[in-house]
């Protein structure tokens, strides 16, 4: 059996560390390849992390609450050669561990702490340093010695050699490091601590000193709730944006009859076909889309004294969750997708954001923001931006009101049905011009909406 180390997955972009929030798996459980082991909360999402490889799980690194950056060790399994020697395409350089590795006859090589190490032509010679599975693997693949690896600088955390690393090697012609005659050492197939001298344990790293607020007194007929992590995290983001951005918000009415009745035609043979319900929202996204296109500069971003214009459009739908809370999962190039392909996006996305299923991928990348407040009876709403971006807007409930209604042979009054958009803008950037002409596009598109349209 090999030892190998479990590491915290990069799990986006910009996403530079995580939470361990529950460990799903205990020391001495069997754990299959892709079985999830813990649970681990972002800045942007709560997911479940899997396991690269099926084996034993020997040790826990991390305990529960504490913050690990991306590619630190969280876990030590025990897995089989065969496993370990395989190539994991997400897999973090492990980290070093003070254990003797074994060399191809079996005799343990001792282990050399860094800072007894001695140097070869610039080159520190590090014997017994911790190999990933996967750079041993290519340097058996590539002829490389135990002896070079040994002196192979690495540029990774704390000196490990990474893949870059050996290939960036192995392409420079495998120049060695020593002019030793002593004959090379060969790479190990997996490295590993004999079982007679057992490696001392990583220790796991420090919990970071978190900062002790004063609890809240209350009077015997007041209840204390602490808010949960999403909650602080909705509640910072929203004092972050209206600290950054001074809001201005625009009202536009539409008249939506002719979207009504489509949708009442439709709503129960797509249902039957589909097997999903036709809601308003995916054609409020399309119209967004298409008055985005109409007018690109509300699709920006701010950075310092520029502007960043995007080419994509990304559209965030606010998705209320059982617990009270919100998240924005986000239709990429939305205005690509017919509506069809909305409507099946968006019920995915928002099953999966109440069942905690969502992705990191899920929630980057929004260029706008569509909050649908109808859905919870309100009429209309004044919405905060989304950061980094400019806009964001508020769709209302639909009501029948009696209106004027111009025809050939004069004005009648009859019954139409009406809803408020509310447009807030970032006033840096998008004046009272841009702002109102966008949402009177929006409502445009949704009054002049074809009840022939096919879905």
């Amino acid at each position: 059996m090999a030892r190998v180390e479990m590491t915290m997955p990069k799990m986006g972009e910009s996403i530079m560390e995580g939470t361990v929030l529950k460990w799903l798996k205990q020391v001495g459980d069997t754990i299959e390849q892709d079985e999830s082991v813990l649970e681990v909360a972002t800045d942007k999402v709560d997911t479940e992390v899997p396991a690269i490889y099926a084996g034993v799980l020997t040790e826990i690194l991390v305990q529960e609450g504490q913050v690990v950056a991306v590619g630190a060790p969280i876990a030590i399994m025990e897995t089989d050669a065969a496993a370990a020697g395989a190539p994991a395409p997400n897999a973090a350089p492990a980290a070093p561990q003070a254990a003797p590795a074994a060399s191809s006859n079996g005799s343990a090589v001792p282990y050399v702490p860094a800072e007894a190490a001695a140097t070869v032509g610039g080159a520190e010679h590090q014997p017994g340093r911790f190999l990933s599975p996967l750079v041993l693997s290519i340097a058996r693949e590539e002829g490389v010695s135990m002896t070079d690896l040994e002196y192979l600088p690495g540029t990774g955390k704390e000196g490990r050699v990474t893949k870059k690393d050996i290939l960036d090697y192995v392409a420079g012609g495998k120049q060695p490091f020593t002019d030793s005659a002593a004959p090379a050492a060969a790479v190990p197939a997996v490295a590993a601590a004999p079982a007679a001298a057992p490696a001392p344990k990583p220790q796991a790293a420090a919990p970071q000193a978190a900062s002790v607020k004063p609890v809240p007194s209350v009077s015997g007929g007041q209840e204390l709730i602490e808010m949960d992590r999403m909650r602080k995290m909705i509640a910072q983001r929203m004092v972050d944006s209206k600290r950054i951005s001074p809001h201005v918000t625009s009202f536009v009415e539409a008249d939506v009859t002719n979207l009504v009745n489509w949708r009442n035609k439709h709503k129960d043979a797509y249902k039957k076909r589909e097997g999903e319900n036709l809601t308003f929202t995916p054609l409020f996204i399309q119209a967004v889309a298409r008055a985005i296109q109409d007018y690109p500069l509300i699709n920006v971003s701010i950075d310092g004294d520029y502007i960043i214009k995007k080419r994509d459009i990304n559209i965030g739908v606010a998705v209320a969750l059982p617990s009270g809370n919100l998240i924005v999962p986000v239709i990429h190039n939305a205005d690509q997708l017919n509506l069809n392909g909305l409507s099946k996006k968006m019920n995915d996305l928002a099953n999966r954001a109440r069942a905690n299923k969502l992705t990191p991928a899920d929630l980057e990348g929004g260029t706008y923001t569509l909050s649908n407040v109808g859905s919870f009876g309100n009429v209309m709403g004044t919405p905060i931006i989304m950061q980094p971006q400019v806009a964001i807007m508020a769709v209302g409930a639909i009501k029948k009101k009696p209106a004027v209604i111009e025809t050939p042979q004069g004005d009648l009054i009859g019954v139409r049905q009406f809803m408020f958009l509310s447009h807030s803008y970032d006033h840096r950037v998008v004046d009272g011009s841009l702002g109102g002409m966008f949402v009177r596009k929006v409502a445009d598109y949704l009054e002049q909406f074809d009840p022939n349209t096919a879905i």
